[in-house]
């Protein structure tokens, strides 16, 4: 899909969380995709994105599995959430797939989460 999406800067990928009912507890969406130089339109099948400018923590996973460290990062994001250190915003947050993401069994991604 990604060799779909026209005007690619780079070759990232992004997962992106927003449109959230409440908190990380109720629904939100969550979008895989690229960046692109265009802004007016997706590709027929796909939906454009717009990734707010804003303040973001970013919380880096340790490397390693994906399975494994993507998660753990999370619990640690929701933990810092509940011991008050993060005070998230719920409109959008992205997880930044680069260079370091190219081997899933051994890689390392970066989490941005919207604060306040």
């Amino acid at each position: 899909m990604a060799e779909r999406i026209p005007d690619k800067p780079n070759a990232n990928l992004y997962a992106v969380y927003d449109e959230y009912a409440s908190d990380h507890n109720g629904e939100y969406t969550f979008t895989v995709g690229a960046p692109s130089k265009q802004s007016d339109a997706a590709p027929p099948g796909m939906v454009l994105k717009h990734v707010p400018a804003g303040k973001y923590a970013i919380i880096t996973t340790e490397r390693g599995p994906f399975p494994k460290v993507i998660p753990e990062a999370w619990l640690q994001i929701f933990k810092l959430e509940d011991d008050g250190k993060l005070k998230r915003t719920y409109q959008t947050d992205f997880e930044l797939y680069d260079e370091r993401a190219l081997d899933p069994h051994d890689g390392q991604v970066d989490i941005y989460i919207g604060i306040r």
